[in-house]
């Protein structure tokens, strides 16, 4: 069975809905970031040498990093939710499954980041929120035309996004003046599995 080395508020919570949506049996342990500093508790670099999550447990296999492990239990699936037969809506599938963490995400934990910083922080802040609306104004023209990132159905691109998506409606100016963005963020937080993956995993800031 695999195991899901889950910490709350963090990328994990995308692996618990996946894991719902491809009908997998998993455990979960849990582990809850520090209330000051708000840093992964070191119990996990027991788990593996970085000490973040997700990291999954499968039949004596350890893995880390979200598009890794996402990629990993597609296959496992044979394919489930994985790319489109059709030719551009698997290069879309391929392209937003590594756009979520190789250029959206970042900016994002910048602004984090530098929000906690006093003075300079601020100044620094005016600078990245441009950065981060060329983002969300991508993502709302490409979810413009279609229903799903990769297509006209759901994929694990999805699934991979919808930390990021999340993460910008709470800290980093995402609302309704960009509909679909909101309303594709509405649409996914209301399936039944990523409901059950929420109660599976706990409280969870961004739901």
């Amino acid at each position: 069975m695999i195991t899901v080395h889950h910490l709350n508020n963090s990328r994990s919570q995308r692996v618990l809905w996946l894991l719902e949506e491809l009908g997998f049996p998993y455990t979960v342990k849990r582990y809850e970031r520090d209330a000051r500093t708000m840093l992964a508790p070191p119990e996990l670099r027991a788990v593996h040498p970085l000490g973040k999550s997700p990291v999954i447990e499968d039949e004596g296999r350890i893995l880390a990093e979200s598009g890794a492990i996402v990629e990993y239990l597609v296959d496992k699936a044979g394919g489930q939710l994985g790319a489109p037969t059709d030719e551009q809506d698997a290069l879309r599938y391929r392209m937003f499954l590594h756009y979520a963490e190789g250029s959206l995400m970042p900016p994002l934990l910048l602004k984090l980041v530098l929000s906690r910083v006093p003075i300079m922080g601020k100044l620094a802040l005016k600078r990245i929120q441009p950065m981060i609306d060329v983002h969300l104004d991508f993502v709302e023209r490409e979810l413009a035309s279609r229903p799903w990132f990769a297509g006209p159905a759901m994929t694990a691109a999805d699934v991979m996004m919808s930390f990021p998506i999340e993460a910008a409606r709470a800290r980093a100016g995402l609302d309704q003046t960009r509909p679909h963005t909101i309303a594709w963020l509405d649409k996914i937080q209301a399936l039944p599995a990523y409901r059950r993956a929420i109660e599976v995993g706990g409280p969870y800031a961004y739901d």
